[in-house]
């Protein structure tokens, strides 16, 4: 579920926001509403790109140029957000060996990665997934960046 406009002025939410943007550097205003996810067993997110390749999103913001993934809850085994085309080594992805990097859902960490390089140009390598839960539910939320202002 996505928060609505509403939610988004819950002192909590802004302060989260707020340290989002200070440490992306990318204003708060050019973010996204925040997305709350929940996995439970067996479930997965197949690896895909952040980033937009039609005309009709980038027409509210422009480009997604990168992503706040925040975990919320601890005791899950698998569940991990891989990335199959960084790193050169193997990884744990819902129980499998596999090359790329992963990481593992712990409440209260966050990972930030970029959809696109410094030249503007979307980064294919930061096609990503979420690996397979074997155990327990994986709640997390998702916060998207822009290149301008998002309406």
């Amino acid at each position: 579920m996505f928060l609505n406009p509403q939610e988004r002025k819950y002192p909590m939410i802004q302060a989260i926001e707020k340290r989002i943007s200070v440490y992306s550097q990318i204003p708060i205003e050019n973010g996204e509403l925040m997305q709350v996810l929940r996995y439970e067993k067996n479930q997965y997110y197949k690896p895909h790109h952040d980033y937009f390749s039609d005309t009709f999103n980038l027409k509210r913001g422009g480009q997604r140029i990168a992503t706040m993934l925040m975990y919320l809850s601890d005791n899950i085994e698998g569940g991990e957000t891989y990335f199959p085309l960084a790193g050169s080594g193997e990884c744990n992805c819902g129980g499998k060996l596999v090359k790329g990097l992963s990481v593992k859902p712990t409440k209260g960490n966050a990972v930030l990665f970029w959809s696109m390089g410094l030249d503007g140009q979307s980064d294919p390598n930061s096609v990503h997934g979420g690996c397979e839960v074997i155990s327990g539910e994986k709640w997390s939320a998702t916060k998207w960046m822009r290149q301008t202002a998002h309406s």
